[in-house]
């Protein structure tokens, strides 16, 4: 589905005085894989509205097709998918997951179920990027997985296993992915009895745990829960296609565009989101008021805009973590050391985001302390022009573009952002969108 757009090795990103105007957001990469994955899995036709076209989503589509789901392209953000209730025509796929955690682990899970022979692979860093509690969860009660690299890692080999257990045990504290893939598996399970998972520890990225809960009761399926610490799905549910479904835009990508305009006075409207989101990233605007940004909400739009100088956080961002990466970024205009907690799933990510984004920040200035699960940022007096590498990691790119705006007390600058095709794993058209909100008068 996605347009090939050809990108330079690196970006030059001029000081920008001042961020302006309005941003349409592409579709949610969570929501778009997550119903991806249900519509094919349900019976009947399900015609999917503003989906986002990128890297992660290709992945999904080009496996689903792999495995025998047919699927029509109406126009870049429209697919019609035709459900096969729960059954893959083909029983045997080599399945390449590029780096799309959204989708090699709810895929994991949903074809450990209902058995076959498939292998899923993908790139380098995937291939570290722990997949061994899912796995575990799913062995524990009659799947047949099997590493064919490293023991808890990508690349996997699934065949025909025969699940019996009505009880099933995983950690929440590494990937509420894990939760999700064996939340989206559960209804094929539930056949003749319920279906109960437990989650060990604390569960982390609650909000995404909600998002796959609100779109399986779209696809027809209820889930009962004890607060986090367990789920069960009732036998004899299977999902039925909603027939037309619209993706909403992603909330994590809205973040720069938002922080934009807390920054560079603003304002800066975001639409495709909205005070009644399901996406758990619209907290992040909930962030930014409490740097002192003036915030407003509405049905389907979200709009910042500056007062003054942001003011320091300190905050545990377990609920966003993939949005607090840009409060990192935005703490480089802050009045004093901010910090961040809570947040060691950044090490398991697209990259080490942790130690990543530690690298970058002290390129531009700031004094930064990485902790296992934490990161303080001191700003600086003055932002420093830098070089940024971006680690084949998309948010990393779009964070630093943040780095060349004018905060006022501090002079955004020039910033060379390298490898900028990364952003085409959810958002190819992002760096236009950012010039479309760069202003050059003084605000």
């Amino acid at each position: 589905m996605t347009q090939q757009k050809h990108y330079p090795q690196h970006i030059d990103l001029e000081p920008v005085l001042h961020a302006q105007g309005v941003v349409r957001l592409p579709g949610s990469k969570s929501i778009s894989n997550r119903t991806l994955l249900l519509a094919a899995l349900a019976e009947g036709t399900t015609t999917i509205h503003d989906m986002l076209a990128s890297d992660d989503t290709m992945v999904m589509l080009g496996a689903l097709r792999s495995l025998g789901i047919r699927w029509d392209e109406v126009d870049e953000r429209t697919v019609i998918v035709h459900g096969n209730g729960g059954v893959l025509p083909e029983a045997a796929a080599d399945l390449f997951m590029g780096n799309a955690g959204t989708a090699i682990r709810p895929l994991t899970a949903a074809l450990a179920v209902i058995g076959g022979d498939y292998t899923l692979h993908g790139v380098s860093r995937m291939h570290e990027r722990p997949i061994g509690d899912l796995v575990d969860a799913l062995n524990a009660v009659g799947a047949q997985i099997e590493y064919t690299g490293e023991q808890g890692f990508p690349p996997l080999r699934i065949r025909r296993g025969h699940i019996t257990a009505n009880r099933m045990a995983v950690r929440g504290n590494v990937s509420s992915q894990f939760l999700t893939a064996l939340l989206m598996a559960a209804p094929l399970m539930a056949t003749t009895h319920p279906v109960s998972i437990d989650v060990v520890g604390e569960l982390i990225s609650k909000p995404y745990i909600e998002i796959t809960l609100n779109l399986m009761r779209r696809f027809g399926v209820e889930v009962e829960q004890n607060g986090w610490a367990s789920f069960t799905v009732q036998p004899g549910q299977r999902y039925q296609s909603p027939g037309t479904i619209h993706v909403e835009g992603d909330a994590s990508s809205a973040s720069y565009f938002l922080a934009a305009g807390a920054i560079a006075g603003g304002p800066v409207r975001v639409e495709g989101v909205g005070e009644h989101s399901i996406q758990g990233d619209v907290r992040f605007a909930d962030a930014l008021e409490r740097m002192g940004a003036i915030v407003t909400r509405g049905e389907n739009w979200i709009e910042v805009q500056s007062n003054g100088m942001l003011k320091a956080i300190d905050a545990d961002f377990n609920h966003i973590p993939d949005a607090a990466m840009t409060i990192a970024v935005a703490a480089l205009y802050a009045d004093g050391p901010s910090t961040l907690r809570n947040i060691a799933s950044w090490r398991v990510k697209e990259t080490d985001r942790l130690s990543a984004m530690a690298t970058e920040l002290r390129k531009v200035g700031a004094e930064v302390e990485e902790g296992p699960d934490y990161i303080r940022i001191t700003p600086p007096d003055e932002l420093k022009p830098a070089t940024i590498d971006t680690y084949d990691d998309h948010r990393m790119a779009m964070c630093f573009s943040l780095a060349s705006l004018d905060g006022k007390a501090r002079r955004g600058n020039a910033m060379r952002i390298n490898d900028p095709k990364c952003v085409a794993k959810t958002f190819p058209d992002y760096f236009e969108a950012f010039a479309g909100i760069a202003r050059n008068e003084l605000f």
